[in-house]
């Protein structure tokens, strides 16, 4: 029986349902765990330096595959092996990154699954200043533990604030903990709203965020539909469960013999603005007629 290395950087209950579209994903290919796939996971619980040695007990473990979906996670398993296929799900651009040579031709032992997260980054910007136009400074939430993404993100939006001549704060956490420290900050710089940077550890504190968001009436936006759904003001990105299950049909088609030199990346080109309604009405916000006709989801 096959086996999956199943590598991520934080923990099992915060991802549960995105494993259960991995799942799905990897019965379209025909494959069952436990019926004719074995899944071995590992959990780094948000400690990054974990990894490599995580990785290295799945090498150990002779898997057929290393299925890696968090940056951290896959630049781990890359410096590990070159001659076990992985396959990644990303937010970022995977040829800017240098783990695979183009999307159309991978070229190395790595293919997967990238959707639009950071590449639309300045967009939640623009959308942020839309919905407060009289804004003067914005936060900015960066995860100074994802090296991979971490200059990426702050440096684009950065860029998109100040085409819009905003002051930016960029503010740092990478564990549960850190959180509430951030927002004591944001109240003490009140600035006119805030944008979270793409990176798993934020995807796994969506409700988390959304109620601090609230708490401490900062508008605030971030990539996925989740965050929206949990009472965050907007969400401006792809779909998580999509990509989570697109990576399960990756992982399938390598579990079938497809090789990962050959096998194009994914690429997600489907991007959902989703707002809040009634969030804005508890932050006495006006959202302009022109966003909300824009919007592929208003949450009444």
């Amino acid at each position: 029986m096959p086996v999956i290395g199943f590598l991520n950087s934080e923990s099992p209950n915060l991802y549960a349902y995105l494993v259960r579209a991995f799942r799905e994903g990897l019965s379209e290919s025909g494959y069952v765990e436990g019926r004719n796939v074995a899944i071995e996971y590992r959990w780094a619980e948000g400690r990054y330096d974990q990894l490599p040695a995580l990785v290295a007990d799945l090498i150990r473990r002779q898997v057929t595959v290393i299925a890696a979906n968090s940056p951290a996670a896959v630049l781990a398993a890359k410096a590990a092996t070159t001659t076990i296929p992985i396959v990644f799900s990303t937010g970022y651009d995977p040829v800017a990154a240098g783990l695979v040579a183009s999307l159309s031709r991978p070229g190395g032992n790595l293919t997967g699954v990238t959707s639009l997260t950071v590449e639309v980054g300045p967009k939640r910007v623009e959308l942020l200043h839309e919905v407060v136009p009289t804004a003067t400074s914005i936060a900015l939430l960066v995860n100074p533990a994802a090296v991979a993404m971490r200059e990426t993100v702050s440096k684009d939006l950065q860029a998109a604030a100040r085409k819009f001549g905003l002051q930016t704060h960029v503010l740092h956490a990478s564990a549960v903990q850190d959180l509430d420290t951030v927002f004591a900050t944001v109240t003490q710089l009140q600035p006119g709203g805030l944008v979270i940077g793409s990176d798993p550890f934020f995807n796994s504190q969506s409700k988390q965020l959304a109620a601090l968001a609230i708490r401490h009436a900062v508008p605030t936006v971030y990539q996925y539909r989740e965050f929206a759904a949990a009472g965050g003001l907007m969400s401006y990105g792809g779909s998580l469960t999509g990509m989570y299950h697109q990576f399960g049909v990756q992982t399938g088609r390598i579990l079938k013999g497809e090789k990962p030199a050959d096998l194009p990346v994914q690429q997600a080109t489907k991007v959902e603005l989703i707002i809040n309604m009634k969030t804005a009405k508890v932050l006495s916000l006006t959202v302009p007629i022109t966003l909300l006709g824009r919007a592929d989801e208003v949450i009444e």
